[in-house]
């Protein structure tokens, strides 16, 4: 399995970026599709972007589409996120998969960073 660890969260106004980064162990890295969900306060886990394997596949949530751009090299994965909102507030977390695809559904996913806050204030 791979082990992930993330960072990059914080306080930011809204409008404002952030980049969070997933740092990967692990010789099977490549062959992980990877994944960013985010739980909100009081709200479910829920898929934000992935990023299949070679990179040259990803998919976003509607909210985020434009904003946010995942891409991942060969020990990394990043989530660059603009113009943040103040519903954009959660923990984030990266996921690893060892499905082909790109989820979007948590389940499918293996492994999981411990998470890092992204606080957005109006």
């Amino acid at each position: 399995q791979v082990q992930l660890v993330d960072s990059g969260g914080g306080l930011v106004q809204a409008g404002g970026s952030l980049r969070l980064s997933c740092a990967a162990s692990g010789r099977t890295f490549s062959s992980y599709t990877m994944g960013w969900f985010r739980q909100p306060p009081g709200k479910e886990r829920e898929f934000v972007a992935g990023i299949n394997r070679s990179g040259g596949v990803t998919s976003y949530a509607d909210s985020v589409k434009g904003r946010f751009t995942i891409s991942r090299d060969s020990a990394m994965v990043y989530l660059q996120m603009n113009r943040l909102k103040p519903e954009n507030t959660a923990i984030y977390y990266c996921a690893a998969s060892r499905f082909g695809g790109v989820g979007t559904v948590f389940k499918e996913y293996d492994c999981w960073g411990q998470g890092a806050q992204i606080t957005v204030s109006t």
